[in-house]
């Protein structure tokens, strides 16, 4: 039976549930003000949101290489859903059961990532991938922003807080489980291929072009990360915004810049080869990145902020994509990688902080610029 829309809306969905794992930034400064943290303590909510993606994505990516991607999507959607009701259940009390929930969370987003971005294949019609997968990043910038948007929405206009999130991500995870439980999709199995394993995994790795890539995954989501906690520090630094105030409006900026161009590029790659659209979305990055160095206006350094987010946006779907259509029959091994290069989140912006610290803020962006300089140089790499 072939694939359609209505098969195609639970991935959506999906990835709809997979942006609220990115709830754990903007959660970070509400809840250090909540339960009088220290810089520590506030650490560990980025922490519990990333840790996961290290540890379950190579065993998570095996256990749905045998039972399938959707149990594993099914999974998360559970995981992160138990996650978000835990709060709402125990009022708030404690900021360990703070920490215990977006735990869950982060292993929901985990789940979600290993299976959603494979399964998104199996829905797709021949040739689509990368177009369904950027525009299913789309939707993921969606649920990402809306960690920041709901709770600045419910302070201004109904006097409520951050908790209000809880609540509305429990519901749409809910609708997004049932609906996904009862729609039947065929997952494409290559069963003359032999069940993977960890040894397989990491026998993958000895193939320069899938090491690579997955590298390239790390650096590139240590390098959103990166922009998404310091363009305030830019902003301030360069132009004297107020950090608290306006500050902010330079990640808002940069996440809004990023949804539009993972539209367009859904619309581009109907099109443009994966390929080539890799070669000038990276080239489109680091001429933002540059811009951000030359501009001596606030108006130039959002429009360097903008560049950024329109040349950013598609370079995860593109390399996940390209990698996979490049070897399809280890599509879950693949997967399980990528995702766990994922805790790049958690490393780069380390990286980013010391040179910053040691050197100065703009130094600090250098790290993003060969990161991102990188995945240029590889997307001219010709596979043998």
């Amino acid at each position: 039976m072939k694939n359609n829309y209505l098969k195609s809306g639970p991935i959506f969905l999906a990835f709809l549930c997979m942006g609220f794992g990115d709830v754990v930034g903007p959660l970070t400064s509400q809840l250090q003000s909540e339960y009088e943290l220290s810089n520590l303590l506030a650490g560990l909510v980025t922490f519990m949101g990333f840790i996961m993606f290290g540890l379950l994505s190579v065993p998570m990516g095996l256990y749905q290489d045998r039972k399938g991607k959707k149990r594993v999507l099914l999974l998360g959607m559970l995981a992160a859903l138990v996650g978000l009701v835990l709060p709402i259940l125990g009022n708030f009390s404690s900021f360990i059961l703070l920490l215990g929930s977006l735990l869950l969370l982060g292993t929901g987003a985990t789940l979600l990532q290993v299976a959603g971005n494979p399964i998104m294949r199996d829905v797709s019609p021949e040739g689509k991938y990368s177009r369904n997968l950027s525009f299913g990043q789309f939707i993921k910038a969606i649920g990402s922003l809306s960690g920041a948007l709901i709770p600045l929405l419910a302070a201004k206009y109904w006097g409520l807080d951050w908790k209000l999130l809880f609540p509305i991500y429990s519901g749409i995870l809910l609708v997004a489980a049932i609906y996904l439980y009862v729609v039947t999709i065929e997952e494409k199995r290559d069963d003359s291929a032999s069940p993977a394993s960890f040894g397989s995994v990491l026998a993958l790795l000895k193939n320069p072009y899938v090491f690579f890539m997955v590298l390239a995954i790390f650096l590139y989501v240590g390098s959103e990360v990166s922009m998404s906690a310091k363009l305030p520090n830019y902003l301030s630094e360069k132009f004297n915004f107020d950090i608290k105030e306006l500050g902010l409006w330079g990640t808002l900026f940069f996440f809004m810049a990023l949804m539009t161009g993972r539209f367009l590029g859904g619309v581009i790659l109907n099109w443009m080869s994966p390929s080539r659209f890799l070669k000038i979305t990276t080239l489109l990055s680091l001429i933002g990145i540059a811009g951000l160095y030359i501009a001596t206006s606030s108006v130039m350094g959002f429009a360097a902020i903008l560049v950024i987010g329109l040349g950013f946006a598609n370079i995860f779907p593109l390399v996940f994509s390209i990698t996979i259509d490049a070897m399809p029959e280890r599509s879950n091994e693949i997967s399980g990688l990528m995702v766990t290069a994922i805790i790049g989140g958690a490393i780069v912006p380390v990286i980013f902080g010391a040179v910053a610290d040691v050197f100065s803020l703009m130094a600090g962006f250098v790290v993003t610029l060969v990161c991102i300089g990188y995945i240029f140089g590889l997307s001219f790499y010709k596979r043998k």
